[in-house]
């Protein structure tokens, strides 16, 4: 299946207090939450590229199983992923893997943060 960038926003947005932002021009959209990043997705020539954050050993597993699951790009390749959106992951996975990327950066924040949510 292939995701139009509003597809992907929407499944991004669907978490809580998700905040898009632009900082790096307008053709990378960044996804904070309370201030931390936990995706950025960048659409061109139809074909999607989005970063998310994912503990180390799945990350490896991720890249080992699918070729659109790259070292995340511009980031540290030990957390996060890169997935090329041309159509050959499933909507479940990218889901899935979103949501591994919100919870993920949610953990990594101290407690009081966390109770805000």
């Amino acid at each position: 299946m292939n995701f139009s960038v509003d597809d992907v926003r929407c499944r991004i947005m669907a978490n809580p207090r998700v905040v898009e932002e632009t900082p790096f021009g307008p053709e990378v959209l960044v996804y904070k939450i309370l201030g931390k990043i936990f995706a950025t997705l960048r659409f061109e020539d139809e074909v999607g590229q989005m970063n998310l954050k994912c503990d180390p050993e799945r990350a490896l597993q991720l890249r080992d199983e699918h070729e659109t699951i790259l070292p995340g790009y511009h980031m540290n390749k030990k957390h996060w992923n890169t997935l090329i959106l041309d159509g050959s992951l499933s909507s479940h996975l990218v889901g899935e893997l979103i949501d591994l990327s919100y919870q993920l950066v949610v953990k990594g924040m101290p407690k009081k943060t966390r109770e805000i949510l």
